[in-house]
């Protein structure tokens, strides 16, 4: 009768071990690196895609592939996220963080599905917005490493994350007007909604920026 008993508190016993010794911390770091590298190749697929390096139907086939790896380590992420005593920052915070970058992997991959609908003439327009996009997965990337160094520099590439998600906005602004200011056919209205979805991208990474930067901020208080 006993047994289950002492299997629990032998349980709870290794899973405050692991915490008290970090492997907690380092778990849920390596997870959202993980989900947040699938998020970084999509971007430089979207590139390559924009420079006309891989045809349509392959980079659809490839950015599929790259949203389930993403989807298996945010749904680990979630799991060991239930199970740990202490975490990096915030729990709420790093769940926020974790569905920010499941949003921006899943407007990328809507990027690719509907450049392979529309079948724009060229996809060159979104090559400014798109490296930008991979940079500030880059900071994003780095910021979260930073996480489990003691005097980490999670400020201040959160700020930068921040800063490419704004140049991403401002760019499509002035592409849209660039689009408006000629003339209005069918090759404009798919780069126009084709701009778009890349810019939702951006409003997503600058989300993600934001709940690092919150769960950052508890942190330090």
């Amino acid at each position: 009768m006993s047994k289950p008993r002492y299997r629990s508190v032998t349980s709870e016993l290794a899973r405050l071990a692991r915490d008290l010794t970090g492997r907690s911390t380092a778990e849920l770091i390596q997870l959202l690196e993980e989900q947040i590298e699938s998020t970084e190749r999509a971007a430089a697929l979207v590139v390559r895609l924009a420079e006309r390096a891989i045809a349509t139907d392959e980079a659809a086939l490839a950015i599929r592939e790259l949203e389930h790896e993403g989807d298996a380590a945010r749904g680990r992420l979630v799991v060991a996220l239930a199970r740990v005593l202490t975490t990096p920052i915030d729990a709420e915070d790093i769940f926020r963080l974790s569905r920010s970058i499941d949003d921006v992997l899943d407007n990328l991959r809507d990027f690719v599905v509907e450049s392979q609908l529309y079948e724009p003439e060229s996809l060159a327009f979104a090559l400014a917005l798109t490296h930008m996009l991979v940079q500030g997965l880059g900071c994003l990337r780095r910021a979260v490493q930073e996480l489990g160094r003691p005097r980490g520099r999670v400020r201040e590439e959160t700020l930068a994350t921040r800063k490419a998600a704004s140049v991403v906005r401002r760019l499509y602004q002035e592409q849209v007007a660039a689009l408006l200011a000629g003339s209005l056919d069918n090759e404009t209205l798919k780069q126009r909604e084709l701009l778009r979805r890349l810019d939702v991208v951006g409003l997503r990474l600058g989300e993600a920026a934001d709940a690092l930067a919150d769960g950052a901020l508890k942190r330090s208080r």
